[in-house]
């Protein structure tokens, strides 16, 4: 889907939301009537500091408000911006300012739901769609904490070796289905229904704390991080 067909989809023909450069921001109403703010970072850009900076405005903004109106974060971008600017302006920061934006917004009762529906690589990955509190994907979406020639050039091993590991392990391959079976994305969503029922779907399930350990247990792509975070819980408490 592009993203007029989903705004379309989730409020209507006449939304009101506009692009500014690559970065949506905006509220407006899903259908039945329910507040959603809108955020994203599309058309496959690269994430800088420029626009991480803008990003957390935005959602240090929302945080501030005193209701708990959502966010909605849809994401369709490249990967950081490696240029020489951004790196001495100490563009780690940055992604980990605005990931910490959006930890802190959830914490204040903004709920947090990215929704993948492009590519997603790398920092920008991780500062944007897994710094959400849920993360739902639609079919199409391509994201990758690492592509296999980049793996193949940091640890010297070959991209066919690499394909086949990552055929057997899920936690270590890119790929959409690869990152549900690992419990990191929540939900795929179906394009030929409407995405406001399916949001709001989302929406009116109780949050019980980070799932997604639990998710990639019983999908059996990720078998024993569950079980070692309440190990490590465990013995914190008889050692408090």
């Amino acid at each position: 889907m592009t993203l007029d067909e989903i705004l379309a989809s989730l409020f209507g023909a006449n939304h009101g939301l506009e692009l500014d450069g690559p970065i949506i921001a905006g509220r407006a109403n899903i259908a039945g009537g329910q507040a959603v703010n809108l955020l994203g970072f599309t058309g496959g850009s690269e994430l800088g500091v420029d626009d991480a900076a803008s990003l957390a405005r935005h959602v240090l903004a929302i945080a501030g408000e005193a209701d708990d109106t959502p966010i909605l974060f849809v994401v369709d971008s490249s990967s950081q911006r490696m240029s020489r600017r951004d790196e001495l302006l100490g563009l780690s920061e940055y992604l980990s300012h605005l990931a910490k934006s959006l930890l802190l917004a959830e914490l204040a009762g903004h709920r947090t739901i990215g929704l993948l529906y492009g590519g997603s690589t790398a920092g920008a990955l991780i500062a944007t769609a897994f710094a959400c509190g849920t993360l739902v994907a639609l079919p199409g979406a391509h994201p990758a904490v690492m592509d296999l020639e980049s793996m193949s050039r940091v640890t010297k091993l070959s991209v066919a070796l690499l394909t086949e590991k990552a055929q057997a392990t899920p936690v270590f391959a890119p790929g959409l289905d690869n990152l549900a079976l690992t419990g990191a994305i929540t939900q795929t969503w179906d394009p030929a229904l409407p995405l406001a029922a399916q949001l709001s779907a989302l929406l009116g399930k109780p949050v019980v704390g980070d799932e997604r350990a639990l998710l990639g247990k019983g999908r059996g792509g990720r078998l024993k991080a569950a079980d070692v975070a309440d190990r490590i819980v465990s013995l914190a408490l008889a050692h408090g």
